[in-house]
């Protein structure tokens, strides 16, 4: 009960000190210091709540374990007092029997014995002494052990009775147990809930103040001018594949499978599906949830941002998403998703739409060709679910998994869907290589980024990967540090200083952590079942160290220099 109160005292301390960290600080000048601020006495808030209700839950387990024990040892003596009294019952019924007997022998023998009395001596003279004695004697025995036998009944009922009171009396001690028990868990669980609210609140708010830090990623991000049609993509510039050298050994680098939007249709894994013989309509329902297709009226006017009114089939005959001499079963595919997104976008012709890819790619003049045809081939046709066209996103490279919208930070809708875009299982990155059907695509296995002083390439050194590491063990050690731990080769976003290599090693240092000079080995560890990376472990002369997946890729494109960044959930680690 001792230790019960103490963890009581550490959570109501907690509270009470958390309280100050919401105070704001009225010498930061600049926005973003005083919300990074905010951020860091948030987190550091939020670990204290953790570690004061860690021992709580402990206790609670403990405390229902022990519960759980009290119940089931209750129902047992219940049931042995249950069988207790039914043999009290039955014993007493004996005892009145053997009563019985005992009153019925003790009157025939008061009876035997009046009659020896009055007439001893004509027994004693009349009969042979021997036979009279004898039978006198028998007598007195078989009353003996009546006696006895009730005695014996009497005995056991006693005893009977005296384990039912036994088993009464833990019945009523465990009760009393059971209910303290009760209450102390009722009053942890209130406790437990309590700050588990406090915990959710912080979160929100750590997650609305990181809400710069987004910006800034989104930024970066966007540097890149990753296209997301395959029609009009590049080629990934992937250093496995390119052979430049960045004058500098061993090398290391951070490679994404796939495009940041992996929604909706996969180009190049509706081309690996035609491939495999797959049509438009096993095709489509890999990649969306829908109820069927609908014919709409071709006439329906398209209205497209700088361009006018088409119709909706000649809207679509304008469509530039996929190179026009892909197998026509992808044709089809496109044209219907395109249909349907056109459709859905607009609301059925009443609103406009963009010729961007941040709509879908458009270009004053038709196609022709084999893409005109396959529009042709599925006039007026699109996806419907609850009888309306869907918003059917599509990109040029998953990398081997389909994600809902909600997945990837849009608004999650029941039309996309979440899978493994596959031809079998995936159980590795070789799997994973072998079996995806965008494995075609360019940009199916890229590194991102790259720096002119190194040949174009996205290679590290590996005091550059230790350079981040050691900001990312700063940054969990002390949020308050986050502000001074952006990139190195660019300005300072909170308009503070940014802390370099050698100043990072410094702060750990003076917090008691041994920094990383180098990086010999990095891994990552993943759940192929969702196509992420759940963690990952670096080595060197630090030691050994892990970090969450989506962690170290937040931390790892903040920090990483130029435009060099982890575009997506699942990527790997390699160095040469």
């Amino acid at each position: 009960m001792q230790s019960f109160m103490k963890v009581r005292k550490i959570i109501l301390l907690f509270f009470t000190f958390s309280f100050f960290f919401f105070i704001p600080n009225a010498i930061q000048a600049d926005e973003l210091s005083d919300l990074e601020k905010q951020l860091g006495d948030l987190r550091r808030a939020l670990e204290m709540s953790k570690t004061a209700t860690t021992p709580l839950e402990k206790n609670l387990d403990k405390l229902q374990v022990n519960l759980e024990d009290i119940r089931r040892r209750i129902g047992s003596i219940e049931q042995n007092i249950i069988l207790k009294e039914q043999q009290v019952k039955e014993g007493e019924k004996l005892l009145v029997l053997a009563q019985e007997l005992l009153s019925q022998k003790v009157r025939q023998l008061y009876k035997n014995s009046s009659s020896f009395g009055s007439s001893a001596l004509f027994f004693l003279f009349n009969q042979n002494l021997t036979s009279s004695l004898r039978q006198f004697g028998y007598q007195k025995a078989v009353v003996q052990n009546d006696r006895d036998t009730i005695v014996k009944v009497v005995l056991y009922i006693k005893d009977l009775e005296q384990k039912k009171k036994d088993l009464e009396d833990e019945k009523t001690r465990l009760s009393k147990i059971k209910e303290e028990t009760d209450r102390q868990a009722l009053f942890l669980q209130k406790e437990i809930t309590g700050a588990k609210k406090y915990q959710a609140e912080l979160s929100s708010k750590i997650t609305q103040l990181s809400a710069r830090q987004k910006l800034l990623l989104a930024e970066k991000l966007a540097s890149l001018g990753i296209s997301r049609s395959a029609a009009t993509m590049g080629r990934c510039d992937s250093d496995l594949t390119n052979g430049r050298d960045p004058g500098f050994g061993p090398k290391i680098a951070v490679f994404t499978y796939g495009v940041p939007n992996r929604v909706g249709l996969n180009q190049w894994g509706a081309y690996g599906r035609a491939k495999a013989g797959q049509g438009y309509d096993q095709i489509l329902h890999a990649y969306y949830n829908f109820d069927g297709y609908q014919n709409f009226d071709t006439n329906i006017k398209i209205n497209v941002d700088g361009y006018g009114s088409f119709s909706l089939d000649d809207y679509v005959k304008r469509i530039y998403e996929v190179p026009g001499d892909w197998p026509s079963d992808v044709l089809k595919a496109q044209a219907i998703a395109a249909r349907s997104y056109a459709l859905a976008y607009t609301n059925n012709g009443s609103g406009s739409i963009c010729a961007t890819e941040s709509c879908q790619v458009f270009q004053p003049n038709p196609k022709g060709g084999a893409w005109e045809q396959a529009v042709n081939d599925t006039a007026g046709k699109a996806m419907v679910s609850g009888g309306k066209p869907i918003k059917a996103w599509f990109s040029s490279t998953h990398g081997g998994y389909v994600r809902t919208s909600g997945e990837i930070g849009w608004s999650d809708t029941p039309w996309t869907k979440h899978a493994t875009d596959t031809s079998s299982g995936i159980g590795s990155f070789s799997d994973l290589q072998n079996n995806a059907f965008d494995k075609d695509s360019p940009w199916f296995y890229c590194d991102w980024g790259s720096r002119s002083q190194y040949n174009k390439t996205a290679w590290l050194k590996p005091e550059e990967l230790a350079d981040i590491i050691n900001a990312l063990m700063l940054v969990k050690r002390d949020a308050g540090t986050t502000e001074h731990l952006y990139q190195t080769d660019r300005p300072n976003p909170a308009g503070t200083d940014t802390w370099d290599i050698g100043r990072v090693k410094q702060e750990l240092n003076n917090r008691g952590i041994t920094p990383y000079n180098n990086i010999s080995d990095a891994s990552v560890s993943v759940d192929f079942g969702s196509g992420r990376v759940t963690g990952v472990t670096v080595a060197g002369d630090g030691g050994s160290n892990s970090f969450d997946g989506a962690e170290f890729k937040n931390f790892f494109n903040l920090r990483a220099p130029a435009n060099i960044q982890i575009v997506g959930p699942l990527y790997n680690i390699e160095r040469k």
